[in-house]
């Protein structure tokens, strides 16, 4: 009887532990979770091809720069070179395109500045989209070097 007690209580409290861990942080309202298959190299992530468990959050290509706990960005790092899927948050509107949309996939950008060149510190290259990264894990395939 008492064995059976035991049992039962030890059941209920790996159950609840299990939940607690699969448990997600609940998303800002500014933000949204993506889970992006891909290769890392330092601090930059890659998206790779869709998986066929998860659709594509970001376009194959587009890269990342990714913020997270130091311990987390370490078990990255010793994942390059394989194929990994980063679950993280990112900021709505950080990887939209510039200009005006008119439709039919038509877009008006800005003008070029006057006198043809681009401003003294401007630059013409696109920021990375920030990723604050949640987790990874292991899918397969191999990186392109």
């Amino acid at each position: 009887m008492k064995t059976t007690v035991c049992v039962l209580a030890v059941a209920a409290l790996m159950s609840g532990a299990v939940s607690a861990q699969q448990e997600e942080k609940p998303v800002p309202k500014d933000s949204m979770r993506v889970y992006v298959p891909g290769c890392s190299k330092g601090m930059m992530f890659t998206a790779g091809p869709k998986t066929e468990d998860r659709p594509a959050s970001v376009p194959e290509g587009m890269h990342l720069r990714m913020n997270g706990p130091k311990k987390l960005m370490n078990e990255i790092k010793g994942h390059e070179g394989s194929m990994i899927e980063i679950t993280g948050l990112i900021r709505r509107g950080q990887f939209a395109e510039s200009g005006v949309a008119v439709g039919g996939g038509v877009r008006i950008g800005p003008a070029p500045a006057p006198g043809g060149g681009i401003g003294i510190g401007a630059s013409t290259a696109p920021t990375p989209v920030m990723i604050d990264v949640e987790g990874f894990r292991p899918i397969a395939g191999e990186c392109r070097r």
